[in-house]
């Protein structure tokens, strides 16, 4: 019931964002691009990776037979449109067979299989298909803000900056200075998010297959819920980050033209009173709060029980990704505060609702959000008390987000099963 329900609501968020985009943007909605994948060049996206996350409900057997008719069914594709001399744009070529072997196992599962098998089958099926819409998703809500909210709130967000100390100014300068290495493999790491997640996911599904049950909680849900709630504080408070706001833009949008003034990375702006700024109807308002944060916060959370290699590749993964996202001048500091503060309450939410809304759990999650909404107003309300002030609510920033971190650990190591040490036998004396 529970995963028939979540099915309905799904289905119903994709039909509403379908017919938004369609009015706001002009564009087909996140159902409509999906179902042209099948046919036409899909996207380069992470359908193999969809298409590995249901494999963990198959036999081994049964996942060659998935992967070879994957790969047979894009080999033909491919070939088709050779054949027939369509162009395709660089990286579109493979994917198609990816969704066709989904879809097949979906159908296999509602005729062939029956009871529990039917249901853990398809299971697999929505969570490796979650996976590959919720990248179209994702694009359909950042189109949505860019056509709704012709204004963005930077001006505020970098005077709240300076309670920190500009820290996408002075990376944005270090990462000049590093040079290309540096950068390239940044930018990688940047662009590899959701791979670094399907790698830990696997991981953790790793034993569906034979224990023939899903755990309780896992990464997928996880990144999932942060996806489908952080676009909604976009539209919140929009904002479309340093390097598009005060500097040259990036990959062909925003720009000069649109920006308050050309300071990124070398000049901080300095301190006024802030007001909205209007800006073009392309760059996504996607700052607040750093998603690419939030979701590498919550991938470091999940490797903390796997082996050693796991948890130094989630330590890894979670510094590059800050250093990236401030180097690159694609947030601001606080939006990177906020998006540990956002990550680490989802999780406790997510964690909370399979313990049964228990009394810590929902002091966990009140905490969060409360520390998450005052920093909102605090950006919003007090951004020229805040540049002002440094020294005072730089620390305060910074002492907020420690406060969740700190209660989260705290609270979910009370939740961990503690370890019942086995009894020694007493000695017994032989008979003689």
């Amino acid at each position: 019931m529970l995963w028939a329900t979540a099915g309905a609501a799904t289905l119903g968020f994709l039909i509403a964002l379908e017919i938004v985009a369609r009015r706001y943007g002009g564009v087909p909605g996140p159902i409509t691009l999906q179902a042209r994948e099948l046919i036409f060049p899909p996207k380069p996206g992470p359908l193999y990776g969809g298409l590995a996350l249901m494999m963990v409900v198959l036999t081994w057997r049964q996942r060659f037979v998935a992967a070879a008719a994957a790969i047979g069914i894009d080999a033909v594709f491919v070939l088709a449109r050779w054949a027939a001399h369509v162009k395709v744009p660089a990286d579109h070529f493979f994917g198609n067979g990816a969704l066709w072997a989904m879809l097949g196992c979906a159908v296999f599962a509602i005729t062939r299989r029956t009871g529990e098998e039917r249901a853990l089958l398809l299971k697999g099926v929505g969570l490796g298909l979650l996976l590959v819409t919720g990248r179209k998703t994702g694009d359909a809500w950042l189109l949505i803000t860019s056509k709704t909210r012709p204004t963005v709130l930077d001006p505020y967000v970098a005077l709240a900056d300076h309670a920190l100390g500009n820290p996408s100014w002075a990376a944005g300068r270090a990462l000049e200075a590093v040079g290309p290495a540096g950068t390239h493999l940044l930018a990688w790491v940047y662009a590899q998010l959701a791979v670094a997640a399907i790698v830990v996911a696997l991981y953790q599904l790793r034993d569906v297959a034979s224990e023939r049950r899903f755990p309780r909680h896992h990464l997928v849900r996880t990144f999932l819920v942060i996806g489908l709630l952080g676009p909604a504080v976009y539209m919140i408070f929009p904002v479309v980050g340093p390097v598009f706001a005060y500097g040259p833009g990036a990959s062909g949008t925003g720009g000069v033209q649109w920006a308050v003034a050309n300071l990124w990375p070398h000049t901080p702006p300095l301190i006024a009173v802030p007001h909205a700024v209007p800006y073009d109807g392309i760059t996504p308002r996607n700052c607040m709060p750093s998603l690419h944060t939030a979701w590498a916060t919550a991938i470091f959370i999940h490797t903390r029980k796997g082996p050693r290699v796991l948890r130094y590749a989630g330590t890894f993964w979670l510094i590059a990704t800050l250093s990236a996202t401030l180097g690159f001048g694609y947030h601001y500091g606080v939006d990177l505060v906020a998006g540990v503060v956002f990550a680490l309450t989802v999780e406790a939410a997510l964690r909370t609702l399979d313990r049964g809304w228990d009394r810590s759990g929902v002091r966990l999650v009140g905490h969060g959000t409360a520390v998450f909404a005052a920093l909102l107003v605090a950006y919003a309300f007090l951004p020229m008390r805040m540049a002002t002030h440094p020294w005072l609510f730089g620390p305060l920033v910074l002492l907020a987000m420690a406060s969740v971190i700190h209660r989260y650990v705290r609270t979910t190591r009370a939740w961990d099963p503690k370890a019942v040490p086995l009894l020694r036998p007493e000695p017994r004396p032989e008979p003689v």
